[in-house]
């Protein structure tokens, strides 16, 4: 019986498919990060001196100077708040809600919205001044 001889040949390590995987991870981290997105309303916040920064995660309810209110951008009746937040918070790691208000609206209409969020079992609400998010 006869054996080949084995010639030495030098091996390569494709990494190739490593590099593509990095890039798809790469691709899918950016994709699946929230970013916090801010309506471009026209909103006179009031201000606080004992302000401090909201969560980004926190779920934000808009009440413009005309007492309408929004909600993912979306404008929204009064009555529907609760339901829609009680939604969002089955399915939102972060329990609280965010109301950022103009400093014009009435009070009531504060309370009201206020209200409605605790209604649906937000465990913390708070009103947006200036400090809390940003201007604008």
């Amino acid at each position: 019986m006869r054996f080949r001889e084995r010639t030495d040949t030098e091996q390569h390590v494709d990494i190739s498919p490593l590099i593509d995987m990095v890039f798809i991870l790469l691709i899918f981290f950016m994709v699946s990060t929230t970013f916090v997105k801010d309506m471009k309303l026209d909103l006179n916040r009031p201000s606080a001196s004992t302000a401090s920064a909201a969560s980004t995660k926190a779920i934000r309810l808009y009440i413009d100077n005309a007492g309408d209110v929004y909600l993912d951008g979306q404008p929204v009746r009064v009555w529907v708040i609760q339901s829609r937040i009680r939604d969002l918070l089955a399915s939102s790691a972060s329990g609280s809600v965010l109301v950022v208000t103009d400093d014009q609206v009435p009070a009531g209409r504060l309370v009201e919205v206020v209200d409605q969020a605790r209604r649906a079992g937000a465990q913390d609400v708070g009103v947006a001044t200036v400090g809390e998010a940003g201007a604008g």
